[in-house]
């Protein structure tokens, strides 16, 4: 389908919303046990990352050294207030972390030697918005956020020296629907791409070096009226994006992922694919732009969720996927998925426990699989781990 004219993604994966189409799957989120126990298997190092445990109103950072789990300095860190997060995103440059609240709005955290967080702004929020998704162009001028519970984009310009809202005045354009779930901006920051849930994804034209960045908005309906979109990701090479839909198509397991050509906007043949699952939560394309990797919070028949794998094909400007054959097994309900900053693992969060924090590694004889390598608790159980977000 044709929508109209108009690196990496240091994300931040928003809470997740439940919505009415996926209330008959159940073991959404349950309370797991109170274990810290800590398990590994690789002997691989990674970056640093941080994981927002929403019950307990924390950021834990962490990074693997030689395949042991290591917090990284005063963590994990009590948010002002021990206010509720919902979403995280980390600047590209490395500099700065900000996590979204339910009680005062966005903060500002630096990010110092080895991950360290110094809270920010005089201890005060930076933007009253509670944002609900929220992501870091890559000039690190404006910081793209939404939801929840109001149809809109927002665009608040910060400085990339401080980190710092400047005084510019806040940015926002019109989204058809306010149940937003995640929102993903394009690494060249000419797009922005928001999934809806039962109202599709939303495409909006993007241009970081205007004062006024957004453009025309175009929309793309969820392949079925009974599901919708709920995850969105673009290929680090700006070749295509891809969205997470629930009920896209038939058999027991019915999400889907649909892949669209970046430059035309189109749906490419064979879209929407299998994911193995029923709710495809979040996409992790691997950085190479070899694989995209899809976390599905339910799978039919099963308790916890799993990960899928595909390979990405290119011949020319055409593009296509073909499913690993095997999938990776999850926790219970994960929500957040991303790729750590030196390439070695693929990190998966679960809100229901069972582990909070899962890694995994890439096999070395057979292309694309995921070997789990290490699993883990994010704090005192239950910590509810709703975002990861992996610094550059």
């Amino acid at each position: 389908m044709n929508i109209g004219k108009t690196a990496r993604m240091w994300l931040l994966v928003a809470a997740p919303v439940l919505i009415g189409f996926l209330a008959g799957c159940g073991n959404f989120w349950q309370a797991p046990s109170g274990s810290s126990t800590t398990t590994t298997t690789s002997s691989s190092s990674s970056g640093v990352f941080y994981v927002l445990n929403q019950q307990t109103a924390q950021i834990a950072g962490y990074s693997i050294v030689s395949g042991t789990l290591t917090p990284v300095s005063g963590s994990p860190y009590t948010l002002p207030g021990s206010a509720e997060p919902l979403a995280i995103a980390v600047a590209p440059n490395g500099a700065f972390l900000y996590v979204s609240t339910a009680l005062d709005g966005i903060y500002l955290y630096s990010i110092g030697s080895g991950g360290a967080l110094t809270l920010g702004n005089s201890s005060a929020a930076i933007s009253a918005d509670l944002a609900s998704t929220m992501q870091v162009d890559s000039t690190n001028q404006w910081l793209v956020e939404a939801g929840p519970n109001q149809a809109a984009l927002l665009a608040v310009a910060i400085s990339p020296s401080t980190g710092m809202a400047t005084s510019k005045i806040e940015q926002t354009v019109s989204l058809p629907a306010a149940t937003v779930h995640q929102l993903v901006i394009s690494p060249d920051n000419t797009h922005i791409f928001v999934a809806l849930g039962s109202s599709g994804a939303e495409e909006a034209i993007f241009a970081a070096g205007n004062s006024a960045p957004f453009g025309n908005t175009a929309n793309i309906p969820a392949v079925n009226s009974a599901g919708g979109a709920v995850s969105v990701a673009v290929d680090p090479q700006n070749r295509v994006f891809y969205v997470g839909e629930v009920a896209a198509i038939s058999g027991a397991n019915s999400g889907g992922l649909r892949v669209f050509n970046l430059s035309t906007l189109t749906e490419v043949t064979g879209s929407p694919y299998a994911t193995s699952g029923l709710a495809p939560y979040a996409i992790a394309p691997e950085m190479k732009g070899n694989y995209v990797y899809v976390a599905n919070r339910a799978v039919s028949g099963s308790s916890t969720g799993n990960i899928a794998g595909f390979a990405v094909t290119t011949v020319g400007t055409t593009y296509s996927l073909t499913a690993l054959s095997t999938t990776a097994t999850a926790g219970t309900t994960p929500v957040g998925l991303t790729e750590d900053g030196l390439e070695n693992y693929i990190l998966v969060v679960d809100s229901g426990g069972s582990p909070d924090l899962e890694a995994y590694t890439f096999d070395t004889t057979t292309a694309g699989k995921l070997d789990s390598a290490l699993s883990s608790s994010t704090g005192t159980d239950p910590v509810q781990a709703v975002a990861i977000a992996a610094a550059p």
